[in-house]
């Protein structure tokens, strides 16, 4: 009669005493003919108490190379390597749950088992096995329980300590060797130096990162990183990211090439990874971003949460919604609300304000809270949808989410206020806040009465702005814009000869397209492109066809004191209009025209770009920083609109 399995309680304190299994081989324990033989009340005896003891069962080597398995009622196992040892219940070795039982949970039981505190071996063990884990707390507590701590254990501590960067505690207990008379051999000494490199590396790498979070230009940073002797992943992920966040995409991307190109064993991590794909997505770079997919899916990012959000966020803004949305389903259950807020934003900004609160209200039923970037997210896409009630609703509910609401969400709901022209309510809600308004509130209510025209709020929307950011020209600019299009030309020109005398610098606009996977600026008025004079011809012609069908140019924006004419040839040479007749000649037809902007579409760009794809039956899409302003958010989220033009062709 066969014994009765073993309990699978799976819980234990500590880890027993080993018991013997019998049959021969088993030391201490009768052959198995004595078994058989033995008084039927010392069998039932033996079976209970196999019951009721989960078992330790290790492996050994026997004299013929085989490996041995037994029961043992020894004080404990023998000098076995760490990854031989097997700790599970009895049913567990008849299960497949073996292999893993013993990954989660052989280092906590020997560490319980109090035979490990007196084998320096098995703690030796222990400690290399919590390093290789990435687990430096439970190796240094195995270290400081151990009550015998020879050379192999020390020597163990101090590999742990320098390969997890900790070289300051590393060299702490290596003088803490001498101290307490502890013999050094060649290999502390090693593990010493190793510490001590892996202290000036990171001093040094230090600094980059720190330079990269801060205010400080990126030209700034980039000093730092030329003078770095040895640059490794980590300086070049931080120069990579300085420039992602810093508004400089192009750059971003351009020196990522410079790195795959510098050395063919400098392999990019996730945060680099993440930083080109922001890029990517900040400048429409679509070919990049697909080229980035197949080097995800080659080196095995795709298994990284984070890496696979950069990348559905760079889908959805480039317009590509449904490849965002099927990475988002591909997560699955790993999703966080990095992956809602990023679905939520893209869908947003393409004017799908509906899906966006589609994704919100399945993001509650998921039981995923929404922080403080999901409102401005959220908020956000209503403005651009144009859904003012849902806003209301949206803006008051966030109290039950425990969620503040913060100057970037009543930005938010500003614009969405301004948008739809309930200018009273907007203003009415300024004066409502209970904290200070921030230029982007400000900011926010200016953009709407450029909309709408209106010239009170919009002196008294700069009357702060102008204290709160006295250097930003684009403040002069919009108001005297709005001065101008209500014929009020004597006020614009005084904020005209404010500019010159405060010597203000407007942000020059910049556009970028992708052509052929590699990416182009465009400055207004670029006298260096060696194809100005050919884009600005076929713009023109544009234009003639225009004024033909009625249209006149929107000169508005103009502040110069010229002649109309001079004006006009200004307008052809915005960045955007070179961009467009840039994409019509170096791309094929049927090719979707993608293109990024750092600053507002004016208006007379919108006109234009609107005739070209209708006169060539071409799809453009302009991406551009919309009325709120995001630059100046301390959240970093930058509202931005699209704009995508669609010819009405015919069977469409």
């Amino acid at each position: 009669m066969s014994p009765a399995p073993a309990p699978t309680s799976h819980h234990t304190s500590l880890l027993p005493l080993p018991t013997a299994r019998s049959g021969p081989g088993g030391r201490g324990t009768p052959a198995s003919g004595a078994w058989r033989h033995s008084p039927p009340r010392r069998r039932e005896r033996a079976r209970r108490h196999r019951r009721r003891t989960p078992t330790t069962s290790y492996r050994r080597s026997a004299p013929n190379g085989r490996p041995l398995t037994g029961r043992r009622a020894a004080p404990g196992p023998p000098r076995a390597h760490a990854a031989h040892l097997r700790v599970a219940p009895p049913l567990a070795r008849r299960t497949g749950r073996r292999r893993r039982a013993h990954r989660l949970r052989a280092p906590q039981a020997l560490e319980a088992d109090p035979v490990f505190r007196s084998d320096p071996f098995l703690s030796t063990r222990l400690i290399d096995a919590y390093a290789a884990l990435n687990a430096l707390p439970a190796a240094r507590q195995v270290f400081d329980e151990a009550p015998l701590k020879n050379i192999f254990v020390w020597n163990a501590m101090l590999k742990a300590l320098a390969l997890a960067d900790h070289g300051e505690e590393a060299l702490a207990r290596l003088a803490a060797m001498g101290r307490l008379g502890v013999p050094v051999d060649s290999y502390s000494y090693a593990h010493g130096l190793k510490a001590c490199i892996a202290l000036l590396h990171h001093r040094t790498r230090r600094q980059l990162p720190v330079f990269a979070r801060c205010t400080l230009t990126p030209s700034a940073v980039k000093r730092v990183f030329a003078s770095m002797p040895d640059r490794n992943v980590v300086s070049w992920s931080a120069m990579i990211g300085c420039y992602a966040k810093n508004e400089r995409p192009g750059d971003a991307i351009v020196l990522f090439q410079k790195m795959m190109a510098s050395d063919a064993d400098l392999v990019p991590n996730s945060i680099t990874i993440v930083s080109v794909l922001q890029a990517c997505a900040g400048v429409n770079a679509l070919s990049q971003g697909k080229v980035l997919h197949a080097y995800i899916l080659r080196r095995g990012f795709d298994s990284l949460v984070s890496v696979l959000n950069a990348l559905m966020a760079m889908y959805m803004k480039c317009g590509c919604l449904e490849v965002g949305q099927y990475i988002f389903d591909w997560i699955g259950r790993r999703r966080n609300v990095v992956s809602w807020n990023s679905l939520i934003s893209g869908y947003g900004m393409h004017g799908f304000g509906h899906e966006s609160l589609r994704v919100f209200e399945e993001m509650i039923k998921e039981g995923i809270p929404p922080n403080i970037i999901t409102f401005v997210s959220v908020l956000g896409a209503c403005s651009h949808a144009g859904l003012v009630d849902e806003g209301r609703r949206l803006f008051e509910s966030m109290v039950e989410y425990n969620v503040k609401p913060r100057a970037e969400h009543y930005a938010c709901m500003v614009d969405l206020l301004g948008r739809a022209g309930h200018l009273d309510e907007a203003v009415e809600l300024i004066q409502s806040m209970r904290i200070e308004p921030t230029p982007q509130v400000w900011g926010s209510l200016l953009g709407a009465c450029r909309i709408h025209g209106h010239v009170e709020y919009a002196e008294m929307a700069c009357s702060r702005l102008f204290d709160l950011e006295p250097r930003n020209a684009g403040n002069y600019v919009l108001l005297a814009d709005i001065y101008a299009r209500a014929k009020l030309p004597i006020q614009a020109d005084v904020l005209k000869e404010l500019i010159e005398e405060h010597a203000l610098e407007k942000v020059p606009g910049c556009s970028w397209i992708e052509v052929k996977k590699r990416l182009y600026s465009f400055v207004s008025v670029d006298n260096k492109n060696l194809q100005l004079e050919e884009l600005q011809a076929l713009i023109g012609e544009f234009v003639a066809h225009m004024k033909n069908e009625g249209y006149v140019p929107d000169t508005g924006s103009v502040l110069y004191d010229i002649e109309e004419e001079e004006k006009e040839r200004i307008l052809l040479g915005h960045s955007e209009k070179l961009a467009v007749a840039f994409g019509l000649i170096n791309t094929g037809r049927g090719e979707v025209i993608r293109i990024t902007k750092n600053l507002r579409l004016c208006e007379d760009c919108h006109s234009v770009t609107k005739f070209i794809s209708k006169f060539t039956e071409r799809e453009i899409v302009v991406r551009d920083i919309d009325a709120l302003p995001g630059g100046r958010s301390s959240l970093k989220q930058t509202q931005t609109a699209t704009h995508r033009y669609v010819p009405l062709m015919p069977g469409r």
